[in-house]
């Protein structure tokens, strides 16, 4: 990078999108494009692992995917497969987390899931999670009906309930919130993906379809993210004084 090291976010989320589309202009199936996409996975993971980002989550698979034709979501669910097999979390000392419903996945890939997730437990690099069969209001919707249970079981009571109550219920409880959100492959929209947890994320949306997206682009997000100032409801004197002390 062309900028010192410094600033780095500690959590970037990256909705990876462009596989199918990409595929498509070369006259090749969308499965082509979700192969060429894991590929794409190793190169970031590895470049965020080396600039010392904390916490990589990716958008794998949402809820509404589950829409698509049947042998894509076959090809993908054996990509998942395939790329859990990968000795890419302990070379580069990874981590390996998911979040989503799982429930709904096939039993050989929730077991393959638990497998790395427990595999990898003790690496300390990075923390890579993948949002599969996931989406913001099915985990929103999950976390009201817990607390509504802990109010009827446990007495909590209405009027304790505040945004840490909500968070505490949230799945991705166990890590900071993202700082910097990448969506790779033209599209400007959020597409139910942390919406909770982006309330004061930086977004960067970039032309690149995922497959295409390599370390030069990450870092040319990052570098967007580090000529931002994050005020967080303050003006712009006020970060600048506090910045001074």
């Amino acid at each position: 990078m062309k900028n010192e090291l410094t600033n780095i976010p500690r959590h970037i989320a990256i909705i990876m999108d462009g596989n199918g589309r990409w595929a498509m202009k070369q006259g090749k199936p969308r499965s082509y494009g979700h192969q060429e996409g894991v590929e794409a996975v190793r190169r970031i993971t590895e470049e965020c692992t080396k600039l010392g980002v904390e916490y990589l989550t990716l958008y794998t698979f949402s809820t509404e995917n589950w829409n698509r034709p049947a042998d894509e979501i076959a090809a993908l669910m054996g990509l998942v497969l395939s790329s859990l097999e990968d000795e890419i979390f302990m070379k580069n000392n990874v981590r390996f987390r998911v979040i989503g419903d799982m429930e709904r996945l096939p039993a050989e890939v929730r077991t393959k899931l638990q497998e790395t997730m427990e595999h990898t437990a003790a690496n300390d690099a990075m923390t890579m999670v993948v949002a599969l069969s996931y989406s913001s209001r099915w985990e929103i919707a999950r976390a009201a009906r817990e607390i509504a249970r802990e109010t009827v079981e446990k007495g909590l009571n209405p009027d304790t309930i505040d945004e840490e109550t909500v968070g505490r219920h949230l799945t991705t409880n166990f890590m900071p919130d993202p700082e910097l959100l990448i969506r790779t492959g033209g599209e400007l929209r959020i597409s139910n993906y942390l919406l909770w947890q982006i309330a004061y994320s930086e977004l960067y949306f970039c032309d690149t379809f995922w497959p295409d997206f390599g370390r030069e682009d990450l870092h040319k997000a990052i570098e967007s993210y580090q000529k931002r100032q994050r005020r967080f409801g303050k003006t712009e004197e006020q970060v600048e004084e506090n910045e001074k002390e």
